[in-house]
C-alpha cells in the first residue's frame, strides 16, 4: 500500500479542442467550445446549443478503420482515438494486432452514461422495429455495448488485467479515475487507463431538457451559455466526448524513464444514500463533505495544503450548495484555494466530464497556472458571501506555483468521488 501512482499519459477530445496541446490553449485561453445544435431546434429542445467535438479527420478514420471501429458508436471511437493519444503520449509501444503476447499488468476502467444510445437509437432500434434484424450485422454488439468502449481498448493495447466499465452518472470518470488509483496502490496492476467517454445523442440529453436542467434563453449566444457560479445561469449545457489518462506505479514509471505530469496522492468514493438532504438528483451534502475530507486524509495533507479546487460546478442551483460545502470541508482554512470550473468552456460532458476536468488540472498543475472562469463575471450573491471573489478567477493566472490541485466529482444517485492531485 506504499505505492505511489502518477500519471503519464493524456488524451482527451472535448468539444472546445482535440489533443493535448489544442486543449491546454483552449484552457488556458478561455475558449468555448459550446455551439447552436440545429437537430435540437428541429426535436423542440428548450435548449438547442450544446458541445459537440469537431471530431472527424482522415487519420482518425484511418485508425477507427484499422480497428473495426468506423461504424462503432461515437462513444466508442471517442475513446479509442483518445486512449491512443494517451498511450502514444505515455511513450508506451502499441501491440501488433495478431501478436500473441498480453500485458497481464495493464487494464483500463473506462466509464460511460450513456454509451451506446446513438447506435441503438438510430440503427438497432429502426431495424428491429421494421424486421430488419438480419441486416444489423455481426458487430452490432461490441459497436454498443456500454463495455464496448473497454472491450475496444483492451483488444487494441492487449490488457490481461481488470478491463471494465463503470457508471455513476457525473461522477463516473472521476470514480474510474479513483478505481484506477486503488489498484495500482494495491499492487493488482502496473498500468491503468482510466477516464470515461460519452456521446452526443439527443435521445440521451432530452430528460435533462424535460427536467428544466438544461441551459435556457442562449441559444442565439451559445458560448455564453454555460455560465457555473453565475447569478444569470439557467442550467447545465451538455456536452459530449472522451478524457483518457495512464494511470502508473511510480517506480514502473521511473525504470522506463517515464515523463510525469502529476501524482495521484489520494482519492475517497462514497455515496450520500439519498438521505439527509440527498436525492436522486441533489446531493447529501453531509456526504459530500465527508467524501472530500477523507480525500485529503488519504493524501495525508490539511485544507491548507490545497492551492485549487477544479470543482464540479455545473451552471444550476446545485452550485451554491457545492460552494458551501468544499468551505466547510476546508474549516478551518481562513485563507481558501483558487476555485475554477472547466463546464464554463465546455459544457458538461456527463460520463466523460470529470476525466476531461482532471485532466484540466493535471495540465494546470504542470504547467503553473489557473484557468479562467468564463460567464461569471455576474457572480451569484450567496456565492460571493461564501467564497472570496479575488480566488474565483476571471482571467488566467500565470506563473503560480501550484502544489495540490483537488478535484470531485458528483453525480444523480448521490454518489460522490474526490482525487488530489501533487506536483513531482
Amino acid at each position: 500500500m506504499n505505492r505511489r501512482v502518477v500519471i503519464t499519459g493524456i488524451g482527451i477530445i472535448a468539444p472546445n479542442a482535440i489533443g493535448k496541446d489544442g486543449f491546454f490553449n483552449a484552457i488556458k485561453n478561455g475558449i468555448s467550445g459550446i455551439k447552436f445544435i440545429p437537430e435540437l431546434k428541429d426535436y423542440k429542445f428548450s435548449c438547442q446549443v450544446g458541445g459537440i467535438p469537431e471530431f472527424i479527420n482522415e487519420d482518425y478514420l484511418v485508425t477507427l478503420s484499422k480497428y473495426e471501429l468506423l461504424n462503432a458508436d461515437t462513444s466508442i471511437r471517442y475513446s479509442v482515438i483518445a486512449t491512443l493519444e494517451a498511450w502514444k503520449d505515455a511513450n508506451l509501444l502499441i501491440p501488433e494486432l495478431d501478436s500473441k503476447s498480453l500485458s497481464k499488468n495493464f487494464g483500463a476502467i473506462i466509464g460511460t452514461c450513456y454509451g451506446g444510445t446513438e447506435y441503438f437509437t438510430r440503427k438497432i432500434y429502426p431495424y428491429v422495429k421494421e424486421g430488419k434484424t438480419k441486416r444489423l450485422g455481426s458487430q452490432t454488439i461490441e459497436h454498443w455495448m456500454p463495455s464496448g468502449s473497454a472491450a475496444a481498448i483492451g483488444k487494441i493495447f492487449a490488457l490481461g488485467n481488470q478491463t471494465t466499465a463503470n457508471s455513476s452518472a457525473c461522477s463516473t470518470s472521476t470514480e474510474a479515475i479513483c478505481m484506477a488509483y486503488d489498484r495500482i496502490k494495491k499492487g493488482d496492476a502496473k498500468i491503468m487507463i482510466a477516464g470515461g467517454t460519452d456521446p452526443y445523442s439527443p435521445f440521451a440529453w432530452a430528460g435533462f431538457d424535460s427536467m428544466r436542467l438544461l441551459a435556457r434563453g442562449f441559444n442565439d449566444n451559445p458560448e455564453k451559455a454555460s455560465r457555473p457560479m453565475s447569478n444569470s445561469a439557467s442550467g447545465f449545457v451538455p456536452a459530449a466526448g472522451a478524457g483518457i489518462l495512464i494511470i502508473e506505479d511510480y517506480d514502473h514509471a521511473i525504470y522506463r524513464n517515464a515523463k510525469i505530469y502529476a501524482e495521484i496522492s489520494g482519492v475517497s468514493i462514497n455515496s450520500g444514500g439519498n438521505r439527509n438532504g440527498g436525492t436522486m438528483t441533489f446531493p447529501n451534502s453531509s456526504a459530500v463533505i465527508q467524501c472530500i475530507k477523507s480525500a485529503l486524509n488519504s493524501a495525508n495533507i490539511n485544507s491548507n495544503d490545497i492551492s485549487l479546487i477544479c470543482a464540479h460546478l455545473t451552471g444550476t442551483i446545485a452550485d451554491k450548495a457545492e460552494i458551501t460545502n468544499w468551505k466547510t470541508a476546508l474549516s478551518p482554512n481562513k485563507t481558501l484555494p483558487y476555485i475554477n470550473s472547466l463546464k464554463s468552456m465546455t459544457g458538461h460532458m456527463i460520463g466523460a466530464a470529470g476525466a476531461a476536468e482532471t485532466i484540466a488540472a493535471v495540465l494546470q498543475l504542470h504547467n503553473n497556472f489557473i484557468h479562467p472562469n468564463i460567464n461569471c463575471e455576474d457572480l451569484h450573491p450567496e456565492i460571493k458571501a461564501t467564497w472570496d471573489s479575488n480566488k474565483i478567477p476571471h482571467k488566467t493566472i500565470d506563473n503560480i506555483n501550484l502544489k495540490y490541485v483537488v478535484k470531485a466529482g458528483f453525480g444523480f444517485g448521490d454518489v460522490n468521488s474526490c482525487i488530489v492531485l501533487k506536483t513531482i
